[in-house]
């Protein structure tokens, strides 16, 4: 789709932008240095709407005003792709990338869908089906568009963003489960506790509970084939290309390796990976794989 920039708002810049996702302290920023300086600024305007949409989900106000301002975020993105034009300078500020890069109007909408499903008071999840959408929202669709700006065709792109977006998600989730449940949020999907005998919606009970342990290793053993099947799809692909992908990659396996190794038993110990970890594999496979 030809997508002009007949915007009002004047589009945020280049700095301004850089400088809200390096306020966000994760490891997107380093991971996107290693991309050519039109690639890497097109990325940061989608990671920077990424947050702007997560930071709404995840913010102190009710929820009918947050669901209102993630409708406002969907009338942007349909002016964009229509072609009319946008109040917000963030919105101003995709309609290049948009327009350089192909990407999707579904794409945008999905992770809005995913922010809105964070809008509640309470997240429960209620079987495998529905953590996958979510999973599919929130990282596959940033996959896609990702994939996109770094020119990767959507076979095997779109496979990639998949199988890498559900092992990411999958992963902040094993990692993120105290701390999740005390927003009231348990993405652990409710059929498969149940399953185990871990059910109720008392969310201490449920953390507590022995069964739990093994839905957080079911969960792990899926993000672990979701890695291996993203190194088959990564060998089909231009290593210069996906060098962001493989260092988010690299830094999230070993977050999932350390839970793995750590077990399921105590989910309040956490587990991070220090800023020189993440250094070394920035360099590790941003530079030196290059």
């Amino acid at each position: 789709m030809d997508v002009q920039d007949p915007s009002v708002a004047q589009p945020l810049g280049r700095e301004q932008i850089a400088a809200r996702v390096r306020h966000a302290g994760t490891s997107f920023y380093w991971a996107m240095r290693v991309l050519p300086p039109a690639k890497r600024d097109a990325m940061f305007a989608v990671y920077a709407f990424c947050r702007e949409v997560d930071d709404i989900a995840d913010g102190p106000d009710p929820e009918p005003q947050k669901r209102a301002a993630l409708d406002a975020w969907r009338g942007a993105v349909d002016d964009l792709y229509a072609g009319r034009p946008v109040q917000d300078p963030l919105a101003a500020a995709l309609a290049g990338p948009i327009a350089d890069h192909g990407l999707r109007q579904a794409d945008f909408l999905a992770i809005i869908d995913g922010m809105e499903m964070d809008a509640g008071a309470r997240v429960r999840l209620a079987d495998m089906d529905a953590l996958l959408l979510y999973c599919d929202r929130v990282a596959g669709a940033v996959g896609r568009l990702s994939n996109r700006v770094f020119g990767l065709p959507d076979d095997p792109g779109d496979p990639l963003a998949d199988a890498l977006g559900t092992a990411l998600q999958l992963t902040n989730i094993l990692r993120d489960v105290t701390e999740d449940a005390a927003r009231d949020r348990l993405y652990l999907p409710a059929d498969r506790l149940a399953a185990h005998g871990a059910g109720g919606q008392d969310l201490p009970d449920v953390l507590g509970h022995p069964a739990t342990a093994k839905v957080c290793a079911e969960l792990a053993d899926r993000a672990a084939a979701c890695f291996a099947r993203a190194d088959a799809l990564m060998a089909r692909c231009d290593r210069r290309r996906i060098r962001p992908a493989v260092m988010m990659q690299q830094v999230y396996r070993r977050i999932l390796d350390r839970l793995t190794a750590r077990g399921w038993g105590n989910l309040s110990h956490t587990v991070r990976l220090s800023k020189g970890e993440k250094l070394w594999l920035a360099v590790r496979y941003g530079v030196l794989s290059a």
